[in-house]
């Protein structure tokens, strides 16, 4: 199993890379399966892509996926088969899992995300259960969905070193709780098997880390089909130390986006592209689309406003952000309806499961898109045919999207040794 057929209308420019990842077919998955025997996948992911035509890249990687909700239901069967591939490698006998959501349940979306997750979990053969760390949940509370759905939240207990609910103990524990606001205690020393593990979470997770462990994983690939590693990576830089309503770290928070966007006028150059460079910079620990603006200058970044410094400081749980990732700005080409777009791609285990496309009508092609007013397409699935149609044109649907598959697969693996390369003590490996 690789990658589902599109049926979804694509547009735009034949890429060199499209045409030298299809013609490399064999030798990409092929050197896949050997990466996957030294290195464990996450349980699950998603990675947003940006395709700007000369460029295919991923610009976020999430080890904690809220939008199961927007797969197209048809190929739950593929979550089902990954869910069951992911157990054999990392708990055989595992029958019972306990699901930890985000505490935000007033957000109607997301808990239709973690009902489809559950559905997808269930199919897989297992009981599945819902706890929270939320401390207004003290007792059992049902939900009602806008689909006519229910979802029952239960309150955490703990038993020993195990974590559970009254009457139910989980061989395994699944997060879907990207943990923002810190590991909680309840987690601490637990016997059972967490996945994805507590450091994975943005309390203790870095982009900067990710995209560096990104960036060796792409010059490997980069070397196996003989392409520019920059075609599928986008420069970054770390700048810490801010604080931006002191104004303080604004120098070097400008020096940063002076050099990024120095290299990027280089390889614009070198690949003969006219097209103005700008950079994002965004909180290096976080998701939601917050603490994030996109700039062309580094004037841009001194002396912000109020509103400026107030939309920078602060992410999810209130957090305070001293820390931030410069990164190449990728500019979006697609779009739908005359909408700007960007394929997120879903992965269990080591599988492309689905995705979507995040669309904006209020947005622009260098603008990031995940922010209110957002909306999401599914990928529409001819069949399920899981390989690119190699008599096809590079850029025709199923072909587009087995590249956009084997760059979020990239981003994956790189997330695996990110995880690996910061767990708190050696990991047991469970690969088979």
């Amino acid at each position: 199993m690789t990658v589902p057929h599109l049926t979804t209308a694509l547009s735009g420019p034949l890429l060199d890379l499209e045409r030298r990842i299809l013609s490399a077919q064999p030798e990409i998955e092929h050197w896949f399966r050997n990466q996957w025997q030294e290195s464990t996948p996450p349980f699950y992911g998603s990675v947003d892509l940006r395709n700007a035509g000369y460029k295919l890249a991923p610009v976020d990687m999430n080890l904690f996926p809220g939008g199961f909700n927007n797969l197209n239901p048809e190929f739950h069967p593929l979550g089902v088969q990954a869910v069951m591939t992911a157990l054999e490698n990392m708990c055989p006998d595992a029958r019972r899992v306990l699901l930890i959501p985000e505490n935000h349940t007033r957000n109607t979306f997301y808990l239709q995300n973690v009902a489809a997750l559950t559905r997808i979990m269930k199919m897989a053969g297992l009981v599945v259960r819902l706890g929270t760390f939320n401390p207004e949940i003290t007792e059992p509370t049902t939900f009602d969905l806008p689909d006519g759905q229910k979802l029952t939240l239960e309150p955490l207990v703990r038993n020993g070193n195990r974590v559970g609910l009254t009457g139910f103990d989980p061989c395994a524990v699944l997060l879907n709780n990207d943990l923002s606001a810190g590991i909680p205690d309840i987690l601490d020393g637990v016997e059972q098997i967490v996945v994805p593990p507590p450091h994975a979470g943005w309390a203790v997770r870095r982009k900067t880390t990710h995209f560096a462990a990104y960036d060796n994983v792409a010059a490997d690939f980069a070397k196996l089909i003989g392409i520019d590693p920059w075609t599928i990576n986008p420069y970054f830089a770390h700048v810490d130390g801010l604080d931006f309503h002191a104004r303080a770290g604004e120098e070097q928070l400008a020096d940063a986006v002076n050099s990024t966007l120095a290299k990027i006028r280089v390889k614009y150059k070198e690949h003969g592209i006219d097209h103005e460079p700008f950079v994002i910079v965004k909180a290096n620990a976080g998701t939601y689309g917050m603490g994030i603006m996109s700039v062309k200058s580094a004037d841009e970044v001194i002396g912000l406003n109020r509103k400026q410094r107030n939309k920078m400081s602060v992410i999810k749980e209130g957090l305070e952000v001293h820390d931030v990732i410069v990164q190449e700005g990728v500019p979006t080409f697609e779009s739908i309806n005359d909408a700007v777009a960007e394929p997120v791609v879903y992965m269990i285990d080591r599988f492309v499961v689905g995705g979507f496309y995040r669309v904006h009508t209020g947005r622009g092609p260098e603008e990031n898109l995940n922010a209110p007013g957002m909306h999401f397409e599914p990928l529409a699935f001819a069949s399920p045919c899981t390989t690119p149609d190699c008599d096809g044109a590079p850029d025709s649907a199923p072909n587009r999207f087995y590249s956009y598959g084997v760059v979020a697969r990239l981003a994956l693996l790189a997330a695996s040794h990110e995880i690996e390369a910061t767990a708190p003590e050696p990991l047991l490996s469970f690969a088979a």
